[in-house]
């Protein structure tokens, strides 16, 4: 019995030290790009592209789960900052953004963090891009904050509680001790073999480029505290949305949604659907065949969209001059 335990205390201790040297080396390759904004519990990693006196309101891009602020900025933030200010930020916890509590990982508590980052960049008023679990955020930061938040372009967003869980890794991974054991020794390993694979299962039924992986910076998820922050995301976000729904025809801001008929990660039936016939001024874009990363499936569709909200929000902030 002894010797087993000091074969189990060995290999624990070799996975440990295997991840302290995959985080060196995977901070290496995906190191920031932005600055970083202090707010009350966190520090925002923000990337500002595009011109700061462009017309109209600037474009805030918010990432889904286990991603980043690269997954926004390619293929939508870079093309979109020819012409307009983009403002891309990792939200609390994941990329290079920290959290002091993982627990602070609710919709409501990231969008206070959000805003106040804003605020410390002046930007009084936004338009909010936001993809999958951040659906949800966007949705709350217009409820929280109506007169700030001017209009929502969601694509494949999360809005409704769904009959089911989160996986039962990412439940383990939330727990105390346990959790935290199993993110510094066994996560980064196994994480390096299935992480292609999950990404292209979050694509189908459209193909995922074979560059994503490294050009999303998606290994920065394999990091100890961001899989943890990650985990804890979703598994509170059905109590969440539990909590905010009944509220969606409250917003203010008129709402674009644009979603895939074959998403089987996010389900535009229970999701989008509902969200457009609730919310006051929601328009609802149903893509035929396409799965969940509707940005990479559509892009011109998503871009002309984001551009035809950017628009309407110039010409009312004109007209109300």
């Amino acid at each position: 019995m002894l010797t087993v335990i000091a074969v189990l205390a060995v290999a624990g201790l070799g996975l440990a030290l295997a991840t302290q040297a995959g985080v060196r080396l995977i901070q290496r390759a995906f190191p920031p790009r932005g600055r970083m904004i202090a707010v009350s519990g966190a520090a925002l990693h923000i990337v500002e592209l595009g011109p700061r006196d462009a017309a109209g309101p600037p474009v805030v891009m918010l990432h889904g789960a286990s991603s980043n602020l690269r997954a926004m900025q390619q293929p939508l933030g870079d093309r979109l900052a020819r012409t307009r200010r983009v403002i891309l930020i990792d939200r609390p916890g994941h990329g290079w953004s920290t959290r002091d509590r993982v627990a602070d990982s609710t919709p409501a508590i990231q969008g206070r963090m959000v805003m106040d980052a804003l605020a410390k960049l002046g930007v009084d008023r936004a338009i909010v891009v936001a993809h999958s679990w951040a659906g949800a955020l966007g949705l709350r930061m217009a409820l929280d904050h109506p007169d700030r938040v001017t209009g929502l372009v969601l694509l494949a967003p999360v809005a409704y509680p769904w009959r089911g869980g989160v996986g039962r890794y990412n439940e383990v991974i939330s727990t105390p001790l346990i959790g935290p054991l199993l993110a510094h020794t066994i996560t980064l390993p196994l994480g390096c073999v299935v992480t292609a694979a999950s990404a292209r299962g979050v694509f189908a039924p459209q193909a995922m480029s074979d560059h994503f992986v490294r050009d999303s910076a998606t290994p920065l998820l394999l990091r100890p505290r961001e899989f943890i922050a990650n985990a804890r995301d979703l598994v509170t976000l059905k109590a969440a949305v539990v909590e905010q729904a009944p509220r969606y025809a409250e917003i203010k801001a008129p709402i674009t949604i644009i979603s895939g008929d074959a998403d089987k990660t996010v389900y535009t039936h229970i999701h989008s659907r509902p969200l457009a016939a609730t919310a006051p001024d929601a328009r609802l874009i149903v893509l035929p065949g396409v799965g969940h990363m509707v940005q990479h499936a559509a892009t011109d569709l998503v871009m002309s969209e984001i551009e035809a909200m950017a628009d309407r929000m110039a010409q009312h902030a004109v007209a109300a001059q």
